[in-house]
């Protein structure tokens, strides 16, 4: 293709070889108008959906997997309470690890991994188990260098033999001593973060030690003091457990609804001393169905996170609660759900 300036020359050859003289040139003026590019339209928000929102964090702030299975960080065992009171049902433990020596951190709503000290059956070293960390970044002794997991012990009886068994990974950390070491690795999980919104209402249900996460939110909200982070929106609790001696951390957490009732809501559903207005035992997805026309409003919220975590066969009560909730507005409610996955508004992790 023939250029412009090119096109422009031969022309001027060809008006010399003519006898002409080029006397001037005229450019028609255009007027120039600024190129302004006109915003899209905005989507209606109607209560059946919701508008999608960034996620919690920026990828950059989120810490994982600084250590992995192959090299892992090799800390120690600082603490090991139990937090089952007298009459309670299994055994449960706070574990505390001193992370000085390393550069291991994390943020709320994270997991590490632990690999258990010796080997399998085939003489293969164990392969590692992810826990929930139950401690704010700063951890339990707000100086940067800890991190804490609530731990259950499994155990049952083998169908076949009767005989009892463990969990290889929670028997090896329900019995550690102060002092042992413990190869951690990770930090992994992006799921279960915290928004940094401090107006947030953060709605969390929870069973056993699905309340780690939990602890770790509530802790970071209202027991740590912050610069950049200063919580006044509502944290809503949904606690399920067996019997009264198993809510764990049941002193720390009613201390603090004492102490910021307006912003901390907390409701347990003890299923083998609690009945529903039915007769049944109380599990936590009947306390959702109790609740479920408050949540509604509360979940419509653009600045509302819902987040479930403990036994995974706790989803379908939620989800049958929250049902019945949304078709009095005529809402489908698995679609609306959809939308709030999509707005990293509703966060699950159950087991």
């Amino acid at each position: 293709m023939e250029k412009p300036f090119d096109r422009l020359k031969k022309d001027l050859r060809n008006i010399a070889k003519a006898g002409a003289e080029l006397v001037s040139v005229d450019v028609p003026e255009v007027e120039e108008k600024p190129i302004i590019a006109e915003p899209a339209p905005e989507a209606p928000v109607t209560p059946a959906q919701p508008a999608a929102k960034k996620k919690a964090k920026k990828k950059d702030d989120i810490p994982i997997n600084i250590y992995r299975p192959k090299d892992p960080f090799v800390g120690k065992c600082v603490s090991n309470e139990g937090l089952v009171r007298e009459g309670g049902q299994g055994k449960v433990q706070h574990l505390t690890f001193d992370l000085s020596e390393g550069d291991l951190r994390y943020i709320e709503g994270q997991s590490i991994g632990v690999i258990p000290a010796g080997t399998d059956d085939n003489g293969k070293p164990h392969k590692l188990r992810l826990y929930s960390i139950a401690s704010t970044r700063h951890g339990d002794h707000l100086d940067d260098k800890t991190v804490s997991l609530c731990v259950r012990q499994l155990e049952y009886d083998h169908p076949e033999t009767g005989e009892r068994v463990y969990g290889v990974c929670s028997k090896y950390l329900c019995d550690m001593q102060p002092g042992s070491d413990v190869k951690i690795t990770g930090p992994v999980g992006k799921e279960m973060l915290l928004p940094d919104d401090p107006n947030a209402t953060v709605i969390m249900m929870g069973t056993g030690t699905g309340i780690a996460p939990f602890r770790a939110y509530l802790w970071r909200m209202f027991k740590e003091k912050h610069e950049n982070y200063k919580f006044k929106g509502l944290a809503w609790l949904f606690f399920g457990v067996a019997y009264t001696p198993n809510i764990l951390y049941k002193e720390e957490l009613e201390k603090l609804q004492s102490e910021f009732p307006d912003n901390f809501r907390l409701t347990y559903a003890i299923s083998r001393e609690q009945k529903t207005a039915d007769g049944n035992k109380m599990y936590i997805q009947s306390r959702i169905a109790e609740h479920a026309d408050q949540l509604w409003e509360l979940v419509q919220k653009e600045n509302t996170h819902t987040y479930i975590c403990g036994l995974k066969g706790m989803e379908g009560g939620i989800d049958e609660g929250m049902s019945a909730a949304a078709g009095k507005h005529g809402v489908d409610w698995s679609e609306y759900q959809r939308t709030l996955k999509k707005a990293h508004r509703w966060h699950v992790e159950t087991y």
